[in-house]
């Protein structure tokens, strides 16, 4: 079985995951930062919370995508 790492670099999941995030984390990022964003007061602390607002949909949508995969193989395997 692949391990996580080499299920998570696979092209098709980082795309998925990279879509994801990008609609997902402007949402979000408009939602808790559209004020500063707006105003172009964008401090460097509320950058990095920004940031962050793309890398947490990027992991969840990875996260799923490997357990699809792998649930999908163990039932292959069945």
């Amino acid at each position: 079985m692949k391990t996580w790492w080499q299920l998570a670099l696979r092209k098709e999941v980082i795309k998925r995951s990279l879509k994801t995030s990008l609609i997902v984390g402007t949402i979000l990022a408009f939602i808790n930062h559209g004020d500063a964003i707006w105003a172009l007061t964008v401090s460097s602390d509320r950058a990095i919370k920004m940031v962050l607002t793309y890398v947490v949909p990027y992991l969840v949508s990875t996260s799923a995508s490997i357990g699809a995969i792998r649930h999908h193989n163990n039932l292959k395997e069945d």
